[in-house]
């Protein structure tokens, strides 16, 4: 069976256990709270597919942008499951387990962001930056010699 780069990844496998996790959750919720149910379907499998697109980039900043993506769903998520429980819809318990995979995940993927954005690329913005003709570097050089 051929796997993608993401399912490799650590956290992507931390934020498919957080998301499936929170089911039960999302089960006993009763419907006159659908908006607080819908905003944690969306950001919980928001982690996943930004990972994933991260992954599948080339990139380094595109894949740096995907994975701050990705913490700042984690964190809404979070910013969730605090609303989730001081509305009594979810225990301190759950919430402490959720958030202590939540934090965890954020740390990953803040590491994983910084890293790409600070080491420097194999020619990318490097590559970019305008260097003086040949010729012009000789006579700077010259004019700096004894």
């Amino acid at each position: 069976m051929a796997t993608f780069d993401h399912t490799r990844l650590q956290v992507y496998q931390l934020a498919l256990r957080f998301a499936g996790e929170g089911d039960p959750i999302l089960r006993r919720m009763p419907g006159w709270r659908w908006p607080l149910r819908a905003q944690l379907q969306r950001a919980a499998p928001s982690i996943l597919l930004n990972i994933a697109e991260g992954a599948g980039e080339h990139s380094r900043r595109d894949k740096a942008r995907f994975y701050r993506m990705a913490r700042r769903s984690a964190t809404e998520c979070a910013a969730m499951l605090d609303l989730l429980h001081a509305v009594q819809l979810a225990t301190a318990e759950e919430v402490d387990a959720h958030q202590r995979r939540l934090h965890r995940i954020v740390a990953m993927l803040t590491v994983m962001a910084r890293r790409l954005e600070t080491q420097p690329s194999s020619g990318g913005a490097a590559a970019a930056v305008p260097r003086p003709k040949a010729g012009a570097q000789a006579r700077s050089a010259g004019a700096q010699g004894p």
